[in-house]
């Protein structure tokens, strides 16, 4: 037989209110009263039914996170970020992967049967750009991450990507670094993670005195480890010299510095690195990535509290909103010298 809330208030010793405020994070609730309905919770192993609560509120309790690749750290990551986000209010979380940039592909994961389950979604758009912002006109409660759609049709949260990239290059350059390597361009793209980092890495590049050199950005398809290694190689082999890589991102910057490394280069006495997002593994590389802490949590945060407010209020009632999380450059011992 299941488990219910009558189970969990008499177990507790506290009323089906209690327990249900408790569930959905409610602020005024002595911290004893919670500690216990926790801990009821926890030894009966209680689950809510979300199809009852559904049907009584017209609510699911679930939240849909639209992201464009999990096997990228940088969105696994941020998955977990948002679920601990969701589930401190009570939030269940349904994660979508896209995992490839098509249009038609990607709305039909959006406005598709799973999508409908749920009460608001957070979406990292991948494929659509500015000129799509019309067709994100859903009836579901939306909240818009990522890089591709500014000033939308609703709220949007993201990272200063320009102002990212040009405080990884400044960094290099305050270390003597003259040739830089952009490690991760999309060829003509201008919006875009790659197109905006791009633009802080020359206007770092333009601020210092340095020249631009085009051969030194090197155009990388999928920013996973491997496609780090491959460029890297490439780049190595194409007898291009440089003394420092600004990576687009982590990932990208770990395959790059092993090829490196494996060629008998030091780092970072002869190739300092940084790279981008502050993913877990760069405290434990060796040596370990100093790069750019974009605010993940902070991202996780402010749109699921904002999806939230707008799943609770009346539709057209708020107008849409924009949040830049704050970012701050974290060296580690690829820029770091002896």
């Amino acid at each position: 037989m299941s488990i219910t809330l009558h189970d969990v208030a008499r177990l507790a010793g506290v009323s089906i209110k209690t327990v249900s405020n408790v569930i959905h994070d409610y602020p005024h609730i002595r911290p004893d009263t919670r500690e216990k309905v926790l801990a009821a919770i926890a030894e009966l192993d209680y689950r809510p039914n979300l199809s009852a609560r559904g049907l009584r509120s017209g609510r699911s309790g679930a939240i849909g996170l639209i992201i464009p690749d999990l096997r990228n750290a940088y969105f696994a990551e941020l998955a977990d970020a948002v679920m601990t986000a969701a589930h401190k209010r009570g939030l269940y979380v349904l994660i979508e992967q896209m995992g490839g940039a098509d249009k038609q592909a990607e709305l039909e994961i959006l406005r598709g049967p799973r999508m409908q389950m749920v009460d608001g979604i957070l979406y990292s758009v991948l494929a659509l750009g500015q000129e799509d912002a019309g067709l994100l006109d859903i009836s579901t409660p939306l909240v818009l991450l990522g890089d591709r759609i500014y000033n939308g049709p609703t709220d949007h949260v993201t990272m200063p990507n320009v102002d990212g990239s040009r405080l990884a290059t400044e960094h290099l350059l305050s270390l003597g670094r003259q040739r830089i390597l952009a490690l991760g361009a999309h060829e003509d793209e201008v919006i875009g993670s790659a197109g905006l980092r791009l633009r802080g890495y020359t206007e770092a590049l333009e601020a210092a005195g340095v020249p631009f050199r085009p051969e030194l950005v090197v155009n990388v398809g999928n920013w996973h480890r491997f496609d780090g290694a491959e460029a890297m190689r490439a780049t190595m082999a194409s007898g291009i010299s440089f003394d420092g890589v600004v990576a687009f991102n982590d990932s990208l910057a770990l395959g790059a510095m092993r090829v490196v490394q494996e060629a008998g280069l030091r780092v970072p006495d002869d190739v300092a690195f940084i790279g981008f997002d502050d993913i877990d593994e760069t405290r434990y590389s060796l040596p370990t990535l100093s790069t750019i802490d974009p605010g993940r949590a902070e991202i996780a945060e402010v749109a699921v509290g904002w999806l939230l407010e707008r799943i609770s209020a009346e539709p057209g009632s708020i107008a849409p909103r924009e949040h830049e999380t704050a970012i701050r450059l974290v060296q580690r011992e690829s820029t770091t010298f002896a």
